[in-house]
């Protein structure tokens, strides 16, 4: 069974790009039906094009407000009948109609080891809260800001040397790899959310997630 994924972008698609590497392979039943950016110079936009995947702009500043925009880009989406919708650096908080909508069928990455660092520069302030540890993390979208249960989490030591910039790079990779990784869990029917949380093979992740030390 085809998995269809409908991704959400504003920027430069990096994650785009390793979710299209990814399901270039014949044994991967996710395939992306449609890339839709909340901006027009996303640069992701061109890798979905040069991928010859569907690609729309769905412009957020013409509309009253939150819940106008996530109307009209829930009726967007669902043109393409998503199995799964990913937000791959989609820069706009959802709100609760848009998620319950997707409650079960909705992933984010976060450039943390959540729960920690919420929001934004979490590299920075990885750093400046003396962390030995950092990394990325996958979860299921939550009404919570960066909140739902965590699927599967990327961790490598911080090192004297690291800075912002440097973390910022080598958490990157991190995020290239786990997310490609969780999107096929679910594509295969291996990952769902259940009221108990976040289920792998049918039993109950930890709180933490899957984790992979690098």
């Amino acid at each position: 069974m085809v998995c269809n994924v409908v991704v959400l972008i504003s920027g430069s698609g990096s994650n785009l790009q390793a979710l299209i590497d990814s399901c270039a392979h014949d044994d991967n039943p996710a395939r992306i039906v449609a890339v839709i950016s909340n901006r027009d110079d996303a640069y992701g936009l061109q890798r979905a094009q040069q991928a010859g995947i569907a690609s729309r702009v769905l412009d957020h500043k013409p509309y009253a407000g939150r819940e106008a925009f996530d109307a009209a880009l829930i009726e967007t989406i669902d043109a393409h009948q998503p199995d799964l919708v990913v937000l791959a650096g989609f820069m706009r908080i959802l709100s609760p109609g848009f998620v319950k909508h997707y409650n079960g069928r909705l992933i984010n990455i976060h450039p943390s080891l959540l729960p920690r660092h919420k929001g934004l520069h979490t590299h920075q302030r990885a750093l400046e809260a003396g962390d030995h540890e950092h990394g990325c993390s996958v979860h299921f979208v939550t009404e919570e800001l960066d909140g739902g249960p965590l699927v599967v989490q990327a961790v490598l030591p911080i090192t004297p040397a690291d800075t912002p910039e440097h973390l910022a790079d080598r958490v990157h990779l991190l995020e290239h790899r786990i997310y490609p990784l969780a999107v096929r869990w679910f594509a295969e029917g291996r990952l769902r959310l259940s009221a108990q949380g976040a289920m792998l093979d049918g039993q109950p992740l930890p709180a933490c997630g899957h984790v992979i030390r690098t």
